[in-house]
């Protein structure tokens, strides 16, 4: 099954990429301000978009400054069953993220334009938490 991975440098303290992905203040600097999102393993957490996509995800794993999974629920029938994962390391200098979309079906134009749009928004999570200017999604501008 193909994946999505993006695997990047955060010039920022590992407690501050944790707490991005996984409170709403968080994400919503980088993601999208229409969050529910929340700390705790087995929760159901909802990202919207606007009118137009609307996700529910369950919280499988936390271990604090170093890991986060997702699987989705609820969502584009290509995104149910897969799985998001955040896994931070960190050295003297730097952190680095592997941010994951795994379990999907196939590779279609969406997966495509899906890898496009994880981009885009780890450039964001990446800029959010290094200078607190992300770019997420706003309902404002839809």
């Amino acid at each position: 099954m193909p994946d999505i991975i993006h695997y990047f440098q955060i010039k920022s303290p590992a407690e501050k990429i944790y707490k991005a992905v996984t409170t709403k203040e968080g994400v919503d600097g980088w993601w999208t301000e229409e969050n529910t999102a929340d700390a705790k393993v087995g929760s159901i957490i909802e990202f919207n978009f606007g009118e137009q996509y609307q996700n529910r995800m369950k919280v499988l794993t936390l271990v604090e400054n170093k890991l986060v999974e997702w699987e989705c629920l609820e969502g584009d029938t290509e995104w149910v069953g897969t799985k998001y994962k955040f896994e931070i390391m960190e050295d003297e200098q730097y952190c680095w993220l592997r941010f994951s979309h795994t379990d999907w079906k196939e590779q279609t134009d969406f997966y495509g334009s899906c890898n496009y749009h994880w981009g885009l928004y780890m450039k964001s999570l990446k800029s959010f938490c290094e200078d607190g200017k992300g770019t997420p999604f706003l309902k404002t501008l839809t």
